[in-house]
């Protein structure tokens, strides 16, 4: 699994949506540091970049009319077998510079966003 371009939220279609929201649990959940080729740049950035870039997800989601588990939307929660991660502190200076930041990763840049067109493509899906 791979994590969209963070410009592609807004266009993708609910199945690839609803497959970012879960990886996106995966990735804060247990999955956070297992070594994955595709998504190995998400452990070199601070947890709190993931975090962004999945309430970006799950807004997109409320704007279509799902309604994920507002338990996500709490910084310290990792997954139902992690639970509340006391070590997460949403209150430092990282937090409030990357909420203002957003959840744009220095490796989605536009080669990376023509990659997940191409893949988007080769699964019959089209993104204007």
């Amino acid at each position: 699994m791979r994590l969209w371009h963070v410009d592609l939220i807004g266009r993708l279609p609910m199945k690839q949506l609803l497959g970012q929201h879960r990886e996106c649990c995966a990735l804060r959940g247990l999955g956070w540091g297992r070594k994955h080729s595709v998504v190995d740049y998400v452990f070199r950035n601070p947890y709190c970049k993931l975090y962004f870039y999945h309430r970006a997800v799950m807004a997109e989601m409320e704007r279509r009319g799902y309604s994920p588990d507002k338990t996500w939307t709490f910084p310290n929660y990792r997954g139902k077998k992690i639970g509340f991660d006391p070590s997460v502190d949403s209150s430092s200076a990282l937090w409030s510079a990357l909420s203002d930041f957003g959840c744009r990763y220095e490796e989605h840049d536009d080669a990376y966003l023509e990659e997940c067109i191409d893949n988007l493509k080769s699964k019959g899906v089209v993104v204007k």
